[in-house]
This record gives structure tokens, C-alpha cells and sequence, in this order.
């Protein structure tokens, strides 16, 4: 599947597909079952290399990943549960009798940062009881396929192929096109929203959401700082990450001809980069 998007905005990567399938992909990149690993770094190989990724309930990278690829609430596998999650995210654990336990599982999984973190907190959430809130509103789904694939669009095919979404990683000028775009048919509408949440998050389950909708709006994401650390040496210090369900996608290819994208504000944008 080609898109005249990828080539109106000039993107220097490929749009990536995120599928639902009971089908493992011979020969896709996976991480080993229960180890760590950044699941937007499999979009970013899809994007940047061409590469197939496939994820499970078992080798989904970590417990936010396992949650925002539609795994159920892995959260409550967290070490410690989700109560332990919640400190984990937010201000970590200073007490000892409980910390110690969690420490040491963590540190015995590999985990020897995650651990570090775990007692002092990544502070991205002021406090547990917010956290909570936060676990609260997120679309938790457990999807009904047994594996997720993400892989390059023009990999894909539509007759056997269900994609979900794609999403595009693109600098600060293709993000706003791709804003533009989305907004284009409908623009007294809201049709483009930033979730906060884990950048696999953004790219699953809120998009999953969605589709819910009459009309799928647009997801903005990687302002997770800890994927855009993963990612950095892939994608560059400028990607932000815009992911269209399958129907937004498709009514914004439809007009790309005869939109802005073909006018001198835009084209004189991009030469301005060369």
C-alpha cells in the first residue's frame, strides 16, 4: 500500500502499519519472552529499516507496552502489582520493608535500572493516587488477536492485511501538515488530540479507541521522554510521532489532491530545507 501523504510531505521514512493477526510473521523482529525492551523502537526499525516487528503477551517489551498493544492490564503483573506501578511512576518508594522485596525481584529480572528507578521514582505522575487516576482512564482492552505487527505501509496488503492505523514520524513542519490534513473536511471539529501517555500507548490502544468514533480523530505522540530517549539515535531529535486510524488515514489520502500540500506555502516550506 503506497501513500500520496509519505510523498506530499517528502517524509525521509516509511509510514508504519499496525496490524491485528493470529499469524506470526517468518522472519519479524521480536523481543525474547518477559525481557525489557522500547516497543516504539520496533516502529522505529519498521520505519527507518524496513523491518517487521511482532509482539505477544509474552514478549511485549515491558508492562506499559503490554498495555498500550492491547494486551489487558499488564499492570497488574508489575512486580509488586499495580500498587507498586503507581510508585514506580511517580515518586518512588522510600520504605524499606516493601521496596527491598521489589528491588531485588527486579534486579534479579534484569531489571537493574528499572529498579533505581522503582525507589526513587521516575516522577513523571505526581504521586500514586494520580497515578491511579491515570490507570483508570486509559482504554485498557485486551485486543482479539493473538499478535500485533507493525511493518513499513507499502509492506502491506489491504485485501489480507487488518490494519488498525499508521503512523507517521515526521519533524515539527510534516506534523503540522499532517494536522492540517486531518482537520481539512472537518475543520469545526476537534479532530486531532494529544493523549498523556506512553508512546506505544498513543500508537495502540488510544488510537484502538478511536475507531470507535463516527469520525477517528488524529493521535500526536512521542512526548514520552523515555521513548524519545530509546529512539534518538533512529529517528532524530526532532520526531514526533502522528498516528491516523485506518479510516482518518484514508480520507486524508483522498485529499491530498488539490489541498494546501500543492500550493506555494507549503512547497516553499520544503524548499527552505533543501
Amino acid at each position: 500500500m503506497k501513500s500520496k501523504i509519505a510523498e506530499a510531505i517528502n517524509l525521509t521514512n516509511q509510514p508504519v502499519a499496525l496490524i491485528w493477526t493470529d499469524n506470526e510473521p517468518a522472519g519479524a523482529m521480536r523481543f525474547r519472552p518477559h525481557n525489557w525492551g522500547c516497543v516504539v523502537s520496533l516502529f522505529a526499525a519498521a520505519a527507518t529499516r524496513g523491518i517487521t516487528g511482532v509482539f505477544d503477551q509474552k514478549a511485549c517489551g515491558c508492562w506499559g507496552g503490554g498495555v498500550g498493544l492491547g494486551f489487558g492490564n499488564q499492570y497488574e503483573n508489575f512486580p509488586g502489582g499495580v500498587d507498586c506501578f503507581c510508585r514506580f511512576l511517580s515518586s518512588g518508594d522510600s520504605n524499606p520493608e516493601r521496596s527491598r522485596p521489589i528491588e531485588e525481584q527486579m534486579k534479579s529480572m534484569g531489571y537493574g535500572r528499572m529498579a533505581e528507578d522503582y525507589l526513587k521514582g521516575e516522577r513523571y505522575v505526581k504521586d500514586p493516587e494520580a497515578t491511579i487516576r491515570f490507570i483508570e482512564g486509559l482504554p485498557i482492552l485486551e485486543i482479539p488477536s493473538k499478535y500485533v505487527v507493525v511493518k513499513p505501509l507499502d509492506q502491506t496488503d489491504p485485501d489480507r492485511d487488518a490494519v488498525k492505523n499508521i503512523t507517521f514520524f515526521v519533524d515539527p513542519d510534516g506534523l503540522s501538515a499532517l494536522t492540517i490534513l486531518a482537520n481539512y473536511p472537518r475543520p469545526n471539529e476537534e479532530n486531532v488530540i494529544i493523549p498523556w501517555a506512553a508512546g506505544c500507548q498513543v500508537m495502540g490502544i488510544y488510537a484502538y479507541r478511536e475507531l470507535e468514533r463516527e469520525h477517528p480523530r488524529g493521535l500526536v505522540g512521542m512526548i514520552d521522554i523515555s521513548a524519545r530517549k530509546h529512539v534518538r539515535a533512529t529517528l532524530g531529535e526532532h520526531a514526533l510521532s502522528f498516528t491516523a486510524p485506518l479510516p482518518l488515514f484514508q480520507e486524508m489520502e483522498s485529499n491530498v489532491e488539490g489541498s494546501f500540500l500543492q500550493r506555494s506555502t507549503w512547497l516553499s516550506l520544503q524548499q527552505s530545507k533543501d
